[in-house]
């Protein structure tokens, strides 16, 4: 009898087998001919795929495509390696945070339904809403809280309860939450904005977030395969998370899974690549008539202040990442991280194309980076590319400028705060960030400002992230979208939060 596989044989023999099934090759097209038709650029990203399933230990991975007219649905590895089975284009993750895009589609059947509006202020449909600064908090529009400058802190993950009022009570807890910057002025990734939103929803519609998106999105586009419970999709197949263990092999858990439902409006759908890729499509104009042409426009267009997050942004829309393109056609762009779930989604609407990945594995940033940060996808389908980059020394007087103390603030399921610190210090041209006085990540300058992030021996991380100034002064460091404030006099001894205690929240920064 042959020895039982180790878990890392196991991986690499999943990454190396599909299930492949391809939709809109047209009637009576045998599954044999079909693959036998699969473009080069498809077969080149499912290698790619699998290479990267094995480099950074993720068990499984679902695609969705749209390119040239024609979907492909495919699944890669398995849904645990503890219980493999075949991940296929039916099987569910947790999106995360592409669900902002959900919460802002659905405020935008409320605004063509008359209900709301995305220039009148939170307070015309909360009167009692306000966040630490009241006087702020009072200007904050429907509109800053989708395109992410309302300004305050936005990652606050409080968990109140599992009950219908556990978002009003989420968002009346929001009192505590400073103000970092003015509305409308700086774009912010707010997590906490996205929760707003979905208490207007509530408001609007008379009934809880879930039970409003499902009547206002899913139900009329038939995702029969997306909920924000298992039990709301039957027969579903869970894609469990894997933490990467000490020996660097990924390991079950499927506890990784859950999430407080107050955080259901920036993060809590359940979804396969085949509904994500009929989003895709509804999307680009060509699904099922949901939202005037004119709404779908809006959503893409008028950005709010611009930035980093991952990539370079024009700004958000309404929820969508605008993303610039060195030939001039935008990239519409999300995405979502939770623990051991973690997902690229991305469309360039004047190329008519879309693409979505899955992954279960806490390796899965790494692999969508690869395909949603760095531009080798988007050259092969849609011959589109990230603006240039090329990245020069500076000298130490211009350093000086960026060097310092940085921290930003979550706080957790329990409401207790945690502070994340870091030290930007000059080194060869570039600032070193060390953390906890080691040293970890290396920021390379391109432009005034910002800079692409690299590991330590300079290898590319695909990420890009800038600086954010007060006047003529370096103010903040924007990285994952976050604002790390800084102090430049101040150093790092020690990371505040013991790791023990640590907001286990990974929506809240990149994983390079």
């Amino acid at each position: 009898m042959s020895e039982p596989l180790s878990r890392r044989t196991l991986l690499r023999v999943a990454a190396g087998g599909a299930m492949a099934v391809t939709v809109g090759a047209g009637p009576g097209t045998t599954a044999a001919r079909a693959a036998t038709a699969v473009p080069a650029p498809v077969r080149e990203l499912e290698e790619k795929i699998r290479e990267a399933m094995a480099r950074y230990a993720v068990p499984g991975v679902a695609l969705g495509l749209y390119h040239r007219g024609t979907e492909y649905v495919r699944g890669f590895g398995v849904t645990s390696v503890d219980d493999p089975q075949p991940v296929d284009g039916d099987t569910v993750f947790r999106v995360a945070s592409t669900t902002k895009t959900f919460t802002g589609t659905a405020v935008m059947r409320l605004v063509e339904r008359g209900r709301l509006h995305l220039d009148r202020t939170v307070r015309s449909y909360l009167p009692d809403f306000r966040t630490a600064d009241a006087a702020a908090s009072a200007r904050v529009t429907v509109r800053q809280l989708l395109n992410h400058s309302a300004g305050w802190l936005g990652d606050y993950f409080l968990d109140p309860g599992t009950d219908d009022q556990a978002l009003a009570r989420y968002v009346a807890e929001m009192s505590r939450l400073p103000q970092l910057t003015a509305p409308g002025s700086v774009f912010a990734y707010n997590n906490a904005a996205l929760g707003v939103a979905g208490r207007l929803v509530e408001v609007a519609t008379g009934v809880s977030y879930e039970q409003a998106v499902r009547h206002l999105i899913l139900e009329p586009l038939r995702l029969s395969g997306s909920g924000f419970a298992l039990a709301e999709i039957p027969g579903a197949r869970l894609a469990v998370p894997h933490y990467i263990g000490p020996d660097g092999a990924p390991v079950a858990e499927p506890a990784m899974f859950d999430m407080p439902r107050s955080i259901h409006p920036a993060g809590g759908l359940i979804s396969n690549a085949r509904d994500q890729l009929c989003w895709a499509r509804f999307h680009l104009g060509s699904g099922r008539p949901l939202l005037s042409r004119r709404a779908l426009h809006l959503m893409q267009t008028r950005p709010g202040p611009g930035g980093t997050l991952f990539v370079e942004l024009d700004g958000m829309g309404v929820s969508w990442m605008i993303r610039p393109t060195a030939e001039g056609p935008k990239v519409i762009q999300h995405g979502g991280d939770w623990a051991g779930q973690h997902s690229g989604f991305l469309m360039v609407p004047h190329r008519d194309f879309a693409m979505t990945v899955l992954t279960n594995s806490e390796g899965g940033p790494a692999l969508t980076a690869e395909l949603f940060a760095d531009d080798w996808a988007l050259s092969r389908f849609a011959g589109v590319h990230n603006l240039p980059a090329v990245t020069r020394a500076l000298s130490a007087s211009e350093l000086a400028a960026y060097e310092g103390h940085y921290a930003c603030e979550q706080i957790g399921f329990q409401g207790e705060t945690a502070t994340l610190e870091l030290d930007l210090v000059a080194d060869a041209g570039q600032l070193s960030v060390r953390v906890g006085g080691a040293e970890g990540l290396r920021l390379a300058f391109y432009r005034d400002d910002y800079v692409r992030v690299l590991e330590p021996g300079g290898a590319d991380t695909h990420v890009r992230a800038n600086f954010v100034r007060d006047d003529a002064t370096v103010a903040w460091l924007r990285y994952g979208g976050r604002l790390f404030r800084r102090d430049p006099a101040g150093r790092l001894n020690a990371l505040r939060t013991p790791p023990a205690t640590r907001i286990p929240v990974p929506m809240t920064l990149p994983h390079p």
